[in-house]
C-alpha cells in the first residue's frame, strides 16, 4: 500500500467571530510546526501534541492560558489525545492551574493504565511530572471573584447561571470559540487526534464538556481515519459525534460526506452546533462546521499552510 504524505490539520473553535490576524499567524505556525515533526519521521501523536501546546500557550484561543473560568472563578481544562493504531487515548478534565492539559492527557495515556484522570488528582498528576503552571488567575477570574462567586458553588452561583444562559441551558446558547484541536496523518500510515478547552461561557463549577470523553470530542483509528471536535459539548456528547464520524468513515464515506451526515443529525435532531477536523488514512481530509465561522487549516508541506475561518 501507498502511503500518502504526512498532513496536519488544526483547529482554533467555531462559532459567531471571525479570527483575527493574530490567530491565523498563530494557526500557520501552528501548521508548520507540527508538520516538521511529521516530515522528520515523527509519529502523528506528537505532532498533534506539539500543536495544540502552542496553541494552549499562545492565550489567543479558549484554552490553555487563554481558557475561561467557571462561575465560581476558577480555571477548569479538558483535554484528550488518541492514536490510531493501537487505540491508545489519553485525557484530562477539570484539570486546574496547568499550561498544557493536552500534555497531561498524554501522560494519563503513556504512564498509566487509565484513559481519563479528572480534578484536583489530575491536577496533582500534573504537577508529579512537572508540568508547566500558569502563574496567574488572571483578569477574567478575578471578575468573577469581585461578584462574590469564589469560594463554592452557591444557590447564588446557580441563580447567576440560570440568568446567563437562560431557561434552556447552555446547549441553546449562541456558539462561542469553544476549543483547540488537530489531527495528523505520519508517514506510517497512523492518524492521531487531540483536543483542549476552556471549556464554554456561564459554566456551573465542574462542567465537563465533549473534549475529554474519548468518541465524542476526538476519535483515532487506523482502519478509519481521526476526528477532532469543537462547539457546544453537551449536544456533541449526547451523539458521541466524534465516533459515529470515524464508523461513517470506516463504512467507506468520504470524509466531506461522513462529516456532513453527522453534523446535519447534530443539528435537526438536538439544534447543536459544532465544527470538526476529520481526516482519513489515505490523506484525504474535510473542515466542516455548521457555525458561521471555524478557524482552522492545514499543511501537508506543498505551497503554504491555509487556514482560514470558513469551509464548504
Amino acid at each position: 500500500m501507498t502511503r500518502s504524505r504526512p498532513i496536519i490539520l488544526v483547529h482554533g473553535g467555531a462559532g459567531l467571530r471571525g479570527m483575527n490576524e493574530a490567530q491565523a499567524s498563530c494557526l500557520a505556525e501552528t501548521l508548520r510546526a507540527g508538520y516538521a515533526l511529521l516530515n522528520a519521521g515523527a509519529p502523528a501523536l506528537d505532532a498533534v501534541e506539539a500543536a495544540i501546546r502552542v496553541l494552549e500557550a499562545s492565550g489567543l484561543f479558549n484554552a490553555g492560558v487563554g481558557s475561561r473560568v467557571q462561575l465560581d472563578g476558577v480555571r477548569r481544562m479538558d483535554a484528550s489525545i488518541m492514536e490510531g493504531r493501537h487505540l491508545r487515548a489519553g485525557a484530562v478534565a477539570a484539570i486546574e492551574r496547568i499550561v498544557h492539559p493536552i500534555t497531561a492527557a498524554r501522560l494519563v495515556m503513556d504512564e498509566t493504565s487509565h484513559v481519563l484522570l479528572v480534578g484536583r488528582p489530575a491536577t496533582r498528576f500534573a504537577y508529579h511530572f512537572k508540568l508547566e503552571r500558569q502563574l496567574t488567575a488572571g483578569p477574567a477570574a478575578r471578575r468573577v471573584r469581585r461578584h462574590g462567586l469564589a469560594a463554592a458553588f452557591t444557590a447564588k452561583t446557580l441563580r447567576l447561571y440560570k440568568a446567563m444562559a437562560g431557561t434552556d441551558g447552555p446547549t441553546r446558547r449562541r456558539p462561542g470559540r469553544e476549543t483547540v484541536g488537530a489531527v495528523a496523518l505520519d508517514w506510517k500510515g497512523t492518524v492521531a487526534a487531540g483536543a483542549s478547552t476552556g471549556g464554554i461561557d456561564c459554566m456551573l463549577p465542574g462542567r465537563v464538556g465533549d473534549t475529554p470523553l474519548i468518541g465524542c470530542g476526538v476519535y483515532a483509528d487506523d482502519r478509519a481515519g481521526a476526528v477532532s471536535m469543537t462547539g457546544l459539548g453537551e449536544a456533541i456528547i449526547r451523539i458521541a459525534v466524534a465516533k459515529e464520524i470515524t464508523d461513517r468513515l470506516a463504512e467507506g464515506l468520504a470524509p466531506g460526506a461522513a462529516a456532513r451526515v453527522v453534523l446535519t443529525k447534530l443539528v435537526s435532531r438536538i439544534r447543536g452546533a459544532a465544527g470538526a477536523l476529520v481526516l482519513s488514512p489515505d490523506g484525504r481530509f474535510a473542515i466542516k462546521h455548521t457555525t458561521p465561522r471555524m478557524a482552522a487549516g492545514y499543511w501537508n508541506g506543498t505551497g503554504k499552510p491555509v487556514v482560514r475561518d470558513q469551509f464548504a
